[in-house]
This record gives C-alpha cells, sequence and structure tokens, in this order.
C-alpha cells in the first residue's frame, strides 16, 4: 500500500444555511482537533463556503466546494470559477457526483474538463464514478466505470497522477436503503485500482485514494474501512449531524 492518509469527507449537499453550517462546524472543530493519521473535509454549499472556511481557519479540517465550472471566468450566470474556489482557499472540489450527472447532465467528458481547470488551479479534485441500478442489473457495473475512469480521468500529469481522489459511489445504493457489501464494495475498489494502474502505473495506483460513497454510516464504517482498497468515505446524510460525522472520522 502507498502512503494513503484516510479521507473522510462529507458532501452536504443542498443543506444548512450560512448559519447552520458554522454552528456544525463549530462544535466538528472542538471535537476533531486531535485527530491523526486522517484527513477530514467538510464540503458544504457554495453560499456558505467562505464562512465555513473562516471557521475553520488553522484547524485540521479542510474544506471542499461540491462542484465548479471548467472556465475562469466570463459570461456564465450562475457558475462558479476555479478561480473564486482557490481564492477562498478552497481546498477540493467534488467533481461529477452521480447527482451532477442524474440531473444536470454532467457528462464523463465535462468531467475530465473540470478534474484538469481544478488541478490548473491548485485544487484536488475528488472525481466520482458509479453505476445505477439499471445498470448493475445488466450486468454492466465494470463497463460502466472503466468508460467513466479513461474519459473522465485521461491526460494527468506527474504529481496529479498521486494527488486525485476518486470516489465509488454505487448510484443504486444512495438513498435506496439497498447497500453494497464491504466485499462488493471492495471489489469495485480493486478494480478501479487496478484500471488506474494501467493508465498511469502501479506507484500511481499504489498512491492514489479511492473513497467509498453509498450509504456509509456509523455502524458500519469501520467494517468498509477493514477492506485494502477503500481509502475512507464521501458521506452524504450522516455528515449533516455532528456526533454521526464525529463518529465516522474516529472509526
Amino acid at each position: 500500500m502507498g502512503n494513503r492518509v484516510p479521507l473522510i469527507a462529507g458532501n452536504w449537499k443542498m443543506n444548512k444555511t450560512v448559519k447552520e453550517s458554522v454552528e456544525l462546524v463549530s462544535v466538528l472543530k472542538q471535537k476533531l482537533t486531535d485527530v491523526k493519521n486522517r484527513e477530514i473535509l467538510v464540503c458544504p454549499s457554495y453560499i456558505s463556503l467562505y464562512a465555513v472556511k473562516e471557521a475553520l481557519k488553522n484547524t485540521n479540517i479542510k474544506v471542499g466546494a461540491q462542484n465548479m465550472y471548467f472556465e475562469k471566468s466570463g459570461a456564465f450566470t450562475g457558475e462558479i470559477s476555479p478561480l473564486m474556489l482557490k481564492d477562498i482557499n478552497c481546498d477540493y472540489v467534488i467533481i461529477g457526483h452521480s447527482e451532477r450527472r442524474q440531473y444536470f447532465g454532467e457528462t464523463d467528458e465535462s468531467v475530465n474538463k473540470k478534474m484538469k481547470v481544478a488541478f490548473e488551479s491548485g485544487i484536488i479534485p475528488i472525481v466520482c464514478v458509479g453505476e445505477t441500478l439499471q445498470q448493475r442489473e445488466k450486468n454492466e457495473t465494470f463497463l460502466i466505470i472503466e468508460k467513466q475512469i479513461k474519459i473522465g480521468v485521461a491526460g494527468l500529469s506527474g504529481e496529479q497522477m498521486k494527488k486525485l481522489v476518486i470516489a465509488y459511489e454505487p448510484v443504486w445504493a444512495i438513498g435506496t436503503g439497498k447497500t453494497a457489501t464491504p466485499q462488493q464494495a471492495e471489489e469495485i475498489h480493486a478494480f478501479i485500482r487496478k484500471l488506474y494502474s494501467e493508465l498511469y502505473g502501479k506507484d500511481a495506483a499504489e498512491d492514489i485514494r479511492i473513497l467509498y460513497g453509498g450509504s456509509v454510516k456509523p455502524d458500519n464504517i469501520s467494517e468498509i474501512m477493514k477492506q485494502p482498497n477503500i481509502d475512507g468515505g464521501l458521506i452524504g446524510g450522516a455528515a449533516l449531524k455532528a456526533d454521526d460525522f464525529i463518529k465516522l472520522v474516529n472509526y
């Protein structure tokens, strides 16, 4: 195994006002100051990013955005550019989340553009991949993920190869009550690492972190994290409650 520090990332999705966001991270800040050997990340909404980043100054908790556009500025009403994220010292950005693909027309090509621009702007991208229930039932899981990786994460250079984070989300297990077993998740993670190795070599594949995002909760995280190729979690609902998120970080 490379030097993979586990990453526990909270994707808050479209939840929490600015005030609620700051309240949540104030609790996290107090309770998680002493955590070593793992990286902690919160991804609030755009409108709360600046306030959350300020509230977390000089702490061990990183801040990420849930999406961004691939142009640096211009006539793109309603979009947020990488320069704006960089300006507030955003550490990470989630790219190609299954909800962005499903509701907002994100494609493997747009994911690839965004990933490259994030790196150019000094922000680490977390690229999401995963199959739907329909695709899984047709036995297309590996095909879909191979396409998402080969197109979505093409064209990385030196350091980028190791810094990129991939998140595997079985779309069929998000908010449906169906959960992938830790073994099912591990099988896909191992497949992704092997694919990545073919694209970028064994060293890069050893170092890259692959997160699991499919209904990760305090009661299943330790089983999930025992799997050799799972390097952390992209947490949805459980990241919105301080107690749950603290338990997840301290799995």
